[in-house]
């Protein structure tokens, strides 16, 4: 017992398992940058101003001299390690876990230390050791608390705003005297809500702190929601539309932000598609609990659609409220009165500040309760590199959103009954999450975003071609198949929110950017819940020739950001290579540009 003792070291007492690093020559750039205060505060009359240092010879060297000694040791982190079951230990878990970064190297340390203002700021310490059996039980422990509770939320608020789908299959128009073009403005009427509703939320988020916003957000909407069950006609409909949406808008870029605390860059795609998994599972499991509620038609002679609306949003408030007790404000703010323990003892806490900041010392740039001011929005409005991935936002998914909208609609016109039409969209559901997980995990072992992009354009065109030409006497069950390819789309929406936080660089642009991007598809469901009309009733031929055009616009489009990104990353490096080393580094220390407008700075494509 004493040799096994004295063989394993206490991690934080051994030395660093890196090699120093020495001075090289530069080879190629990369940025390596820290701002001590993102705002405009300033401390002792002294203004904070931003330390940036470009380093070829920390690049070279990282990747170098520790590559081997990270690649034996490092675990799988990606979406592979959901079929990766292999029983044989692929690291020893006494190993060191701390991962190289710019804060073992002297030079460069001083550049890249926390805010004062950071909240886990007491937590950090760059010479902290920890091995791989202390890390990985904790990153799953997160896992259950953090992941899971963000695809109960997201279910909660699809359930909600999605609902009205299968209501629609018991006569929900007809009861109140609506029809296709009412039904068409109701959903304009919630997405212009929603995506008004998106930035200022996503402000407010970053000023109370998403641990409070979020449970609020959740709780209004979900009384709302279940009031429709009270829904007398055209006006109370548009009226709970519209209050729906304004406060479900700014939720997905906020739970987003909450995970970003908690995860590394590399961690975090992969807890983004079970994220947006979690939604599409919605779908499959909204259809079933329709198939029960609504047999409810007729109790205390009421509609189905009427019950519909009330539990499902009682079932939503339920997990408001425990997502107020669920939720903390950072890793080392996870006490409460109903928590007194915590959720970490200290040194996970400083195993969890430490491994975060190493990947990403910008994470510890402001304040988790820090509000980003008017000025730095402007910034962040005006970052015109990002205008292209909102562009792609605008209409990478409206080929699929009408036959999305429309499928129980269209199923009732085939012929099928309300019940089976709630059970038949559930097989496209399943597929579209399963063709999710499998691109996101592609586009990132490939390293390519706006091919994935362009892959799905790929799969809409013949089939919106088929839904154009398809003749009224098409038997009902290859309509129906045509149909459930369509929607069997592998959506690219998840490795586009994190290829536009790859693009910000800077922490308060990528607050700002994600609730611009979705801003964007929010439009862009708009665009699509107006395409088809009563007029083009049943077949929607125009409908369907819309979404062609649009489907080979978006062709276009990818690959002219593909393009547009080349071309920037090609005149930077032109003027880079210019420069002599003297010259860049006077350009480090007198430049204004920020964050993406960084010579050093290079695009993700």
């Amino acid at each position: 017992m004493s040799e096994k003792k004295d063989h394993v070291q206490d991690p934080e007492k051994q030395p660093s398992p890196f090699p120093p690093i020495s001075t090289a020559k530069d080879v190629t750039t990369i940025q390596v940058q820290t701002t001590i205060s993102d705002s405009d505060s300033s401390k002792d009359g002294v203004p904070s101003k931003q330390l940036s240092k470009t380093s070829d010879d920390i690049r070279q060297q990282i990747l170098t001299q520790q590559a081997e000694l990270v690649a034996s040791q490092k675990p799988s982190t990606s979406l592979s390690s959901l079929w990766n079951r292999s029983k044989t230990p692929r690291v020893d878990p006494n190993s060191i876990a701390t991962q190289p970064s710019v804060f073992d190297d002297p030079s460069l340390a001083p550049y890249f230390q926390p805010s004062p203002e950071y909240e886990n700021r007491h937590r950090f310490d760059p010479s902290f050791r920890w091995t791989w059996a202390e890390e990985m039980p904790l990153i799953k422990r997160i896992d259950w608390k953090v992941t899971a509770w963000s695809c109960i939320a997201f279910f909660a608020l699809d359930l909600d705003r999605s609902n009205i789908s299968q209501a629609n299959t018991d006569n929900f128009l007809e009861d109140l005297g609506l029809d296709t073009n009412d039904y068409n403005l109701g959903q304009t009427v919630f997405r212009v809500a929603f995506l008004l509703a998106e930035l200022p939320s996503q402000l407010i988020s970053k000023k109370v702190g998403p641990d409070r916003w979020i449970p609020a957000q959740m709780i209004l909407w979900s009384i709302v929601s279940a009031a429709q069950f009270w829904l007398k006609g055209r006006q109370s409909f548009l009226v709970t539309r519209a209050l729906i949406g304004l406060l479900q808008g700014g939720f997905i870029p906020d739970v987003i932000l909450y995970m970003s605390y908690f995860f590394k860059g590399t961690e975090l795609p992969f807890r983004l598609a079970l994220f947006w998994m979690a939604n599409r599972l919605t779908d499959v499991v909204s259809p079933l609990l329709a198939y029960g509620l609504l047999r409810l038609r007729g109790y205390h002679g009421l509609e189905g659609w009427r019950w519909l609306f009330l539990l499902e949003g009682i079932l939503t408030l339920i997990i408001g409220i425990w997502s107020v007790f669920a939720m903390v404000p950072s890793p080392t703010q996870t006490k409460a009165r109903w928590r007194p323990n915590g959720w970490f003892t200290e040194r996970e806490e400083k195993i969890m500040v430490n491994r975060i900041l190493r990947d990403d010392p910008s994470k510890s740039d402001m304040h988790n309760r820090q509000a980003i001011t008017s000025k730095l929005l402007w910034e962040s409005l005006c970052d015109y590199d990002l205008w292209p991935i909102y562009l792609i936002g605008l209409t990478f998914a409206v080929p699929a959103g009408p036959p999305d909208q429309y499928l129980t609609l269209t199923l009732r016109q085939l012929g099928f009954d309300t019940f089976d039409s709630n059970l038949l969209s559930i097989p496209c559901q399943i597929t579209t999450t399963l063709n999710m997980l499998l691109l996101t995990y592609l586009s990132e072992k490939l390293n390519q975003r706006a091919f994935s992009g362009l892959f799905t354009q790929l799969w809409f065109l013949p089939c919106v071609i088929s839904l154009a030409v398809l003749p009224p006497s098409t038997n009902r069950w290859a309509a129906y198949a045509l149909v459930t390819v369509l929607l069997s789309y592998p959506s690219p929406h998840p490795l586009q929110v994190g290829w536009c936080s790859r693009n910000s660089n800077t922490v308060r642009t990528r607050t700002v950017s994600a609730a611009l991007y979705n801003i964007a598809v929010q439009l862009g469901s708009i665009i699509s819940s107006n395409i088809y009309r009563r007029d083009d009733r049943p077949e929607y031929r125009r409908g369907n020739r819309v979404l062609v055009g649009i489907c080979c616009w978006n062709i276009a489009l990818y690959l002219g950001v593909k393009g547009y990104y080349w071309w920037r990353n090609k005149k930077r490096d032109e003027k880079w290579d210019q420069m002599g080393k003297e010259e860049r580094e006077r350009y480090l220390e007198t430049t204004g540009d920020k964050g993406s407008k960084r010579l050093d700075f290079r695009f993700a494509s």
